[in-house]
């Protein structure tokens, strides 16, 4: 997916929002479409964003969803979690395909076997492996915890 597709569709996708009157969806395709430009602002001026870099914009921001879905409900706030949850599922529609635990709980074992790590000191060296190979394809708490689990720590 290229910068102009991604934009491209998220443009398009604005303008069916706009015409179905679906405020929520709007709203969310704005911040995305926001937070796209602004990473592509950060670069020289003819640079446009790579496909991963694309991801990695979506994925923190439905990373700040769940912290906030988070910090909402230690508040007792259950009432705004809704709105939070239906961006996250807007966002994800522009996401790859998350891998399932099991399809990383084998690359983990694989790349503990590759790395040779034997403990939790080398939990960082495995993880950067692991985050290498499924980039955008899984969150690192997920791999962090198959990391801590596979290395008994």
């Amino acid at each position: 997916m290229t910068n102009g597709s991604l934009l491209d569709r998220l443009q398009s996708d604005l303008v069916a929002a706009m015409k179905s009157r679906d405020a929520s969806t709007l709203s969310t395709l704005r911040m995305l479409k926001t937070a796209l430009m602004e990473a592509k602002t950060k670069k020289p001026r003819e640079a446009t964003l790579s496909a991963d870099e694309e991801i990695e914009v979506l994925q923190r921001y439905v990373k700040k969803r769940r912290e906030t879905i988070e910090e909402m409900t230690k508040a007792g706030r259950a009432d705004l979690v809704a709105s939070e949850e239906q961006e996250i599922a807007v966002t994800q529609r522009y996401l790859p395909q998350m891998m399932s635990e099991d399809e990383l709980r084998a690359i983990v074992k694989e790349v503990v076997a590759q790395t040779g790590a034997a403990g939790p000191k080398e939990q960082g060296k495995v993880i950067g492996a692991v985050m290498a190979r499924v980039k955008g394809k899984a969150e690192g708490g997920t791999v962090s915890k198959l990391v801590r689990e596979a290395l008994g720590s």
